[in-house]
């Protein structure tokens, strides 16, 4: 007789972890925080060969193809030019550290050119979301890594023009922090 398993973990199965909560700070659960300004280094060779494209028709009821020139070079650059911007994206400073996920990347890169044409099939938009969810690309994705996009707090603060009133009340405040009153006896109130 063979025993079946029931259940188990499973990729999204239950509730989401919860980073915050003690159940997670016992199994060690963390959350790399990924800056939101993205990736700043070098960014790597894509390491895939170009795709051939070819135009399909019908000739004499016999179905034909030929080598698309045009296309391919097309499809060429737009994954070139997707890999370039996936590598400024916040997900990128996790990637640089793993070179063994640099061929997901680049296969999202490639499947996410082909959904962009109509050669596109419903198979291969399916791949482009499994893709997105092994590489960090949806909110899904960065959850099942471990990983969250840091909120930089301070960058609205920098932007926005020098309030004079709110830095004297900030002075005001700090300065009022540091004194206390003292009595006659030298002793504080």
């Amino acid at each position: 007789m063979i025993t079946m398993t029931k259940g188990g973990a499973r990729n999204r199965s239950g509730p989401s972890v919860d980073p915050s909560s003690g159940r997670s700070d016992r199994r060690g659960v963390k959350v790399t925080a990924l800056p939101a300004e993205g990736y700043r280094g070098e960014v790597p060779e894509f390491p895939l060969t170009k795709v051939s494209v070819y135009y399909e028709y019908f000739e004499d009821k016999k179905k034909v193809r030929e080598l698309d020139e045009g296309a391919t070079e097309a499809r060429w650059e737009r994954e070139l030019e997707l890999w370039e911007w996936a590598w400024s994206t916040p997900q990128a400073c996790a990637w640089a550290n793993e070179r063994w996920r640099w061929h997901s990347v680049a296969m999202w890169v490639r499947t996410s050119a082909l959904c962009e044409s109509a050669d596109a099939t419903a198979a291969d938009k399916n791949s482009l979301h499994r893709f997105a969810d092994q590489i960090g690309m949806t909110p899904a994705g960065l959850r099942e890594n471990g990983w969250g996009i840091a909120v930089d707090e301070l960058a609205e603060k920098r932007g926005s023009a020098p309030d004079p009133k709110a830095d004297a009340r900030v002075a005001a405040r700090a300065m009022k922090a540091r004194m206390s009153a003292v009595t006659s006896d030298g002793t504080g109130a």
